[in-house]
């Protein structure tokens, strides 16, 4: 594979600020308000988008996951909240929305267990986006003792389910913000196999201190994924894009020494990349990102389709 051809051919997949809007503000201003790690889905003419807010670490943290719907991508309607309370969770980390090949619709929410760095994924199913409900709950990635679980990437393709998780090392609390990305497969979306990490992190590299997938496209025989990196702990919350290739969805190379796309502002987070295609070969994309007062925003742009 010539991974320098896939980095241009994809390079419309990424970020320009400057043709980007804010579709949803944060809750507060400064550092530890967010709204972002965005999931994006389509159906019947509408654009649904699960995102999820947070305010600092001791004022709540990951407090809710919002599922919301559009016609054009840019303002939406909120058709449920779920709250962490609700959930029986510390906090609320990326969701995933994805709408099953008999048209019902799932939310799958990282949820934080109570007093530990523990994370696992427990899901939601409805036939409506508007009518998720957490008495209807179940763990589909519990995680263990010695790893947490937390932001599912889910893709139908090919006649089963994939899906890239992050997982986070437990056995020290100071070194449990690293995190690599694991790959499994379902027939049900449900029960899940493990087929092993399918992104490293690279010593030395912008990416050295976790790597965690945000977006997979299937084209053809190659898989193409946008993720997220940070270099050091300090790096926590403020992780870059990046891009990752592959022939099998088990093993992804990132491409290139930098990251791909940055904000400008404290220390450049711009992450949880989603990329949808609007059906006219173009693409919607939706991010989490930096403003100047350190909260953060969640963007939306209409990009041209890879070339």
């Amino acid at each position: 594979m010539d991974t320098r051809e896939f980095g241009e051919r994809f390079a419309a997949l990424l970020p320009r600020l400057d043709r980007s809007v804010t579709v949803v503000e944060p809750p507060g201003q400064g550092a530890g308000y967010w709204a972002g790690a965005p999931s994006a889905a389509a159906a019947d003419g509408w654009i649904y988008l699960a995102y999820r807010l947070r305010r600092p670490v001791g004022d709540g943290r990951g407090y809710a996951v919002a599922v919301a719907r559009s016609r054009d991508g840019e303002r939406f309607e909120t058709l449920v909240t779920i709250d962490k309370d609700a959930m029986d969770t510390e906090s609320l980390e990326r969701p995933a929305l994805v709408r099953t090949p008999d048209g019902r619709w799932r939310l799958y929410l990282s949820c934080a267990t109570h007093g530990t760095k523990h994370w696992r994924v427990e899901v939601l199913e409805a036939d409506d986006p508007a009518r998720f409900d957490a008495r209807d709950r179940r763990v589909v990635l519990p995680g263990d003792a010695a790893t947490g679980v937390k932001d599912p990437v889910i893709v139908w393709h090919g006649g089963r389910w994939h899906l890239w998780a992050s997982c986070h090392p437990l056995a020290d609390a100071a070194e449990a913000d690293q995190m690599v990305t694991d790959y499994a497969t379902s027939p049900d979306g449900l029960e899940w196999t493990w087929h092993g990490t399918a992104l490293r992190r690279r010593p030395g590299a912008w990416d050295a201190r976790g790597v965690r997938i945000s977006a997979v496209r299937f084209d053809g025989g190659s898989v193409v994924a946008a993720y997220d990196g940070r270099a050091t702990a300090a790096e926590n919350y403020e992780e870059r894009t990046g891009i990752a290739v592959g022939g099998d969805p088990r093993s992804l190379t990132a491409l290139g020494s930098a990251p791909w796309a940055a904000s400008p502002h404290h220390g450049g987070g711009l992450r949880y990349l989603d990329f949808l295609p609007e059906g006219d070969g173009r693409y919607r994309l939706f991010y989490e990102v930096t403003r100047a007062d350190g909260a953060h925003e969640l963007r939306t742009e209409l990009r041209a389709g890879p070339r």
